[in-house]
């Protein structure tokens, strides 16, 4: 059986997407006569934890562990609540920062290159050159963000001539918080450099949207594939749908993720409609930046507002389930085209309609079509949404609202898995 290594920051406790990828990929990898053996910080600092998906790591895996130094416990000394949000990705925009925020956001930009978890970079080379010499493993993995995943990668590929698989959650320069750390002209040509390296140098990358490929096309030659996200076989099923309207979003709502004619429509539906504005409930599942709870109580939105907090993963899984609608956002900008939100595919296997919300051609709206599964509108987009909206709940109150959600079973975990495992066998 081929063995092969995986490098990742994000494993069980940890919550959140990031952490379901390689997770299921490691489930499945048996399957397929290859091995996984996965290298993790002993010490890290998740921003989420989710406690119940380590039920979900296969029994015997081969679990290796460093120690990692993380600077952000050195920030929260002077705000837990800004450091949190920040090593979550939650940003605010330019002119709604503090003081603080932008002091951390400086800090984190250009003295933590490419990442606050660089300081993993050096002790993980040493452990892992030791490692793939005493255990002849001739092929790593390496996944990111964070992106200095990927320079442990580099190095082990430099010092010993493995095969290195580099693995893009996320863009790297191309996503579009990168904007927001207030990156000196010498720090943005340091990622720029390291980014183009590792592209450059990888025997293989991954990447998980059509558009992010499309982009590191123009940068590198090295061969990429894609392997979006997907769903798992093994997932809840519930035939029990909310009693009310919900329209219903799993997952973080960050600043950006922000569509106020979604939310103005609402509302003028609420105002015209008795019996709309009676089953209509926004149900929000996760954290939510205070900028969007803003947006949507300014908007008259507040008595039709469930603002639930993050769960489980599998409750997550059972709220989808029951949703009448399901909510799909994603920031309004070039650089987030390529963001296929990994929820996307375990709405697809829960078979409710999905009303997307996006950036003009976004890599969502190209799989929406091919599946049958919802409808997307960009940010401008009123008439035609308001005019869906009330399609879906006219078929809601006849309890005929569905999705057909067809082609779907390439998106599987298991089938996703199997895409992989032929790179690892060539």
């Amino acid at each position: 059986m081929k063995k092969v290594l995986i490098i990742t920051y994000y494993w069980p406790p940890a919550g959140g997407p990031g952490v379901q990828r390689w997770l299921k990929f490691v489930k499945y990898l048996r399957d397929f006569q290859i091995e996984p053996v996965v290298y993790i910080p002993s010490n890290p600092d998740y921003p989420i934890k989710d406690d119940s998906l380590e039920n979900e790591v296969p029994n015997g895996i081969e679990i290796l562990k460093q120690r990692i130094f993380e600077p952000y416990f050195l920030a929260k000394i002077f705000s837990k609540k800004q450091t949190s949000a920040i090593s979550s990705g939650i940003i605010k925009d330019d002119n709604k920062q503090g003081f603080l925020q932008k002091l951390l956001l400086y800090i984190r930009g250009n003295f933590f290159i490419p990442d606050a978890r660089k300081f993993w970079i050096k002790p993980s080379v040493k452990y892992l050159s030791e490692y793939i010499k005493q255990h002849k493993t001739d092929t790593i993995i390496t996944t990111g963000p964070p992106h200095s995943v990927h320079l442990i990668g580099l190095s082990l590929k430099e010092k010993l001539q493995v095969k290195w698989i580099a693995d893009f959650r996320d863009p790297w320069t191309g996503i579009g918080y990168h904007k927001k750390l207030k990156l000196s002209e010498t720090s943005e040509a340091k990622h720029i450099q390291l980014e183009a390296e590792v592209l450059q140098k990888a025997s293989h990358i991954i990447t998980t949207s059509f558009t992010t490929k499309a982009e590191f096309e123009l940068i590198t030659r090295v061969p990429i594939t894609v392997i979006t996200n997907g769903f798992d076989i093994d997932r809840p099923t519930s035939q029990v749908l909310d009693k009310t309207f919900t329209i219903s979003h799993i997952g973080s709502l960050l600043s950006g993720r922000n569509p106020q004619n979604l939310w103005n429509v609402l509302h003028e539906l609420v105002e015209e409609n008795p019996d709309f504005a009676n089953d209509l409930r926004l149900k929000l599942v996760g954290a939510v930046s205070e900028e969007v709870l803003d947006s949507i109580k300014n908007s008259g939105l507040e008595k039709n507002l469930d603002q639930i907090g993050y769960v489980a993963h599998r409750e997550a899984l059972m709220l989808q389930n029951r949703a009448q609608v399901l909510l799909l956002i994603e920031i309004d900008s070039v650089e987030t085209r390529g963001i296929i939100p990994g929820k996307l595919f375990e709405y697809l296997a829960s078979k409710r309609p999905i009303l997307a919300l996006g950036p003009e051609k976004w890599d969502v709206e190209r799989i929406l079509y091919e599946t049958g599964s919802g409808n997307f509108f960009n940010y401008s987009a009123k008439d035609e949404l308001k005019y869906r909206i009330m399609a879906y709940y006219k078929l809601y109150k006849q309890d005929l609202l569905s999705s057909e959600s067809k082609n779907i079973e390439k998106y599987s975990r298991r089938s996703l898995t199997g895409k992989l495992a032929d790179l690892l066998k060539h």
